[in-house]
């Protein structure tokens, strides 16, 4: 609920040589790969990807003791328990992002997208929010700076932030908010003195009241069981995400968030996605300071 608040031992062998990935993933490997990962999380890497996915390929094959792909691969596809495919994802996500990104569309959020949501509740009732993916909180924590910062109405209500990745080292770091000087860049001084504590190594971690404030999940939108659990969300934030989708996944992608939208719930795109290329569901809505998708 977010309310306002007061001011054994390794052995090394000895140093070798390192061979580059591209003589130990072949073209074979990268395709049966790329494939097996685009079933499991619905991302889907270019050839322009090859080498940032063989490197890393590379790194869980040394890391794991094993000899070659084609025994890594057999081991991965039969892993019941999904730690190396969890250790797999950790590894190929991309998480770089700041605080209030995107700036415009938090503006949105408190000047017409919230009147709006409020306006068929009652005071004290709950306003749900999505942030997917999190990434390292970022995202979420921006949102709940700018509701207590700029909604004049956050003490008439409830509100809920849900924050989910499929990155699950991201949201452990997510749920510590220890944040470098280039992420709070965009923050006004005032706001972090107010919200932020510097920490010895000249870092900034946010209030224990903000991260509190904010429930940190796993999901996977590619998994309907997992995405399955997130519904009636009045706002939901997926930024930046789609775009390492293809068609198949955006779409699936899209009926998930539709599905976890109460009626006349939005959707805020990152500013290279557009939804309408997408699914037909959705209704566009044009705002003074955005444009959004809205389940009617």
């Amino acid at each position: 609920m977010l309310a306002p608040t007061a001011a054994a031992p390794l052995r090394c062998p000895a140093p070798v040589t390192p061979t580059p990935a591209s003589t130990q993933i072949s073209e074979e490997d990268f395709l049966k790969f790329r494939e097996f990962f685009y079933r499991k999380t619905g991302i889907y890497f270019e050839e322009s990807k090859r080498y940032f996915v063989d490197k890393r390929l590379v790194e869980r094959l040394d890391a794991t003791g094993t000899p070659n792909f084609r025994e890594y691969f057999v081991n991965l596809r039969f892993d019941t328990r999904g730690e190396e495919l969890q250790a797999l994802v950790n590894v190929m996500t991309v998480n770089e992002t700041y605080f209030f990104r995107e700036e415009y569309q938090f503006k949105c959020m408190v000047t017409s997208l919230l009147p709006e949501i409020v306006r068929n509740k009652r005071p004290g009732e709950s306003v749900r929010i999505w942030s997917i993916p999190s990434s390292s909180g970022e995202e979420p924590y921006s949102i709940c700076l700018y509701l207590l910062e700029h909604w004049p109405d956050i003490n008439r209500y409830d509100v809920e932030i849900v924050a989910s990745d499929i990155d699950t080292d991201i949201l452990a770091q997510a749920r510590k908010g220890i944040y470098s000087p280039r992420s709070v860049q965009n923050l006004p001084a005032a706001m972090l003195q107010k919200y932020f504590e510097k920490t010895p190594n000249g870092d900034w971690q946010i209030s224990d009241d903000l991260r509190e404030a904010v429930e940190f999940t796993k999901c996977n939108l590619s998994d309907p069981l997992s995405a399955r659990a997130y519904r009636q969300f009045d706002l939901i934030f997926c930024r930046n995400l789609l775009i390492y989708f293809d068609d198949v996944s955006r779409r699936s992608a899209a009926d998930v968030l539709y599905n976890a939208l109460n009626p006349g719930g939005f959707v805020c795109l990152g500013h290279s996605e557009s939804m309408s290329r997408i699914s037909s569901v959705f209704r566009i809505r044009k705002f003074a300071d955005a444009i959004v998708y809205q389940k009617p």
